[in-house]
């Protein structure tokens, strides 16, 4: 089976090299192009950078209108999709770079984490590739790309502490380089973006037009917008208050909401496929509750860092980064802005198109390992890189940050707005 998907790839590489032979030739007197592919979830991404940040092509094909059906990603309709599509994204990129294969310096691609059967796809493709034309093979970290993203478009020098919040993962990470990363609390359970997504289901909000092709997370957000000024209406106690660490929990909220949602339906019998009346106050009332728990950790985490040290002068910028596709949530950015800035953190994110997965990022990080001559990992024995669903981000503090016990006065925002509240 894998000997046949092989030459099937082969053939697609071998087309892909015919079809662009009218393109222009990379001068090597130029910046590194560096050629990113993912696959770690449900989106096809490539791209084609320059050493420089340029981004020369990129294309992206998203299966979310396909796992729409089925209430969530199922592995092997993800990876049958990837297949089907892999050719035609990596191509296009091409096409839209006006650059072959030959031009590339090197190919990175996402080896870890992820879905493996999504993530064998995209390896496979890439070592190909690299292989038939004799390019080095860079094996790309997720989360560290996504971590880094935000430094293509703006001035963030290292070292800076990141929030990565996605469908998956949710991770603190002080960032000191394109190798050194430190964490400093992750998820015990669910992570936000798997939790908005849930509880925007139960609601039944895909029922309503405007929301229908929204994911979950963006429709809660939406309806929130749209919500009284009060938010009292539904209590949702926060999670692992009395545990003095960075660490996250949203599978309690996601069951408190569960909870709420059934106690309401039952009580004005709602029929299986009504929505609460006042399902807008619902969604305010719970992404402020996911919201406030991700502030009181990301706190805890800025009082670590400024107590221990990590940032090694006084006058080193101190920098908030948010990525993953939560941070498109602006609910979410707002309220940890304005929070870090009232530490003297300034806070960034990607352009949200690059938040969410997407072969630029992946491309970015390649580029960024080369700059730094962080090459280690960098190979032509291709048969030496493999995929792995599970990997950690770098050295975990998580005990540290634990046995450092910090007692935090919390700053006040106003989450649902971003404003400080004065006094």
């Amino acid at each position: 089976m894998i000997l046949k998907q092989c030459k099937v790839i082969g053939w697609k590489v071998a087309k892909l090299a015919k079809n662009a032979v009218h393109f222009r030739r990379h001068s090597s007197n130029t910046s590194p192009i560096v050629l990113g592919i993912e696959t770690s979830c449900d989106d096809t991404g490539a791209a084609l950078i320059t050493g420089d940040g340029k981004v020369l092509g990129e294309y992206i094909h998203s299966q979310q209108n396909s796992h729409l059906r089925f209430g969530g990603i199922i592995p092997p309709v993800a990876q049958d999709i990837h297949r089907a599509n892999i050719e035609n994204v990596v191509l296009k990129t091409f096409e839209l770079a006006k650059l072959t294969p030959k031009d590339v310096d090197a190919v990175a691609v996402t080896n870890r984490p992820g879905l493996p059967l999504s993530l064998i796809i995209g390896m496979r493709y890439a070592k190909h590739l690299a292989r038939t034309y004799d390019k080095p093979l860079i094996p790309i970290h997720h989360m560290q790309a996504h971590a880094l993203m935000a430094r293509m478009s703006a001035t963030i020098p290292f070292p800076f502490l990141c929030l990565l919040v996605s469908g998956g993962h949710s991770l603190l990470v002080f960032v000191e380089g394109t190798a050194r990363f430190r964490l400093l609390g992750e998820t015990l359970d669910d992570a936000p973006g798997e939790a908005l997504d849930k509880i925007a289901r139960r609601l039944k909000l895909r029922n309503i037009a405007q929301y229908a092709r929204m994911s979950g997370g963006q429709a809660i957000e939406e309806a929130a917008h749209a919500a009284p000024s009060d938010t009292s209406a539904y209590d949702f106690p926060l999670p692992l208050a009395k545990y003095r660490d960075c660490q996250f929990s949203f599978a309690g909220l996601k069951n408190t909401a569960t909870r709420h949602i059934l106690e309401r339906e039952s009580t004005l019998n709602l029929a299986p496929d009504e929505l609460l009346p006042d399902y807008e106050s619902f969604c305010a009332c719970f992404l402020k509750g996911v919201t406030r728990h991700m502030l009181h950790r990301t706190q805890r985490a800025i009082e670590y860092c400024e107590r221990f040290k990590l940032f090694t002068s006084e006058n080193q910028q101190r920098s908030l980064v948010i990525s993953g596709g939560v941070a498109c949530n602006d609910v979410i950015f707002g309220a940890l802005s304005t929070m870090a800035g009232q530490f003297g953190y300034g806070t960034y994110r990607p352009p949200k198109k690059y938040c969410t997965d997407n072969g630029t990022m992946i491309a970015w990080n390649g580029v960024e390992k080369l700059a730094a001559q962080d090459t280690v990992d960098m190979t032509k024995d291709y048969g030496t890189v493999d995929i792995s669903g599970k990997c950690p981000i770098g050295e975990s503090l998580i005990d540290e940050v634990k046995a450092a016990n910090i007692a935090c006065k919390w700053a006040k925002v106003d989450i649902l707005s971003g404003k400080h509240i004065l006094g």
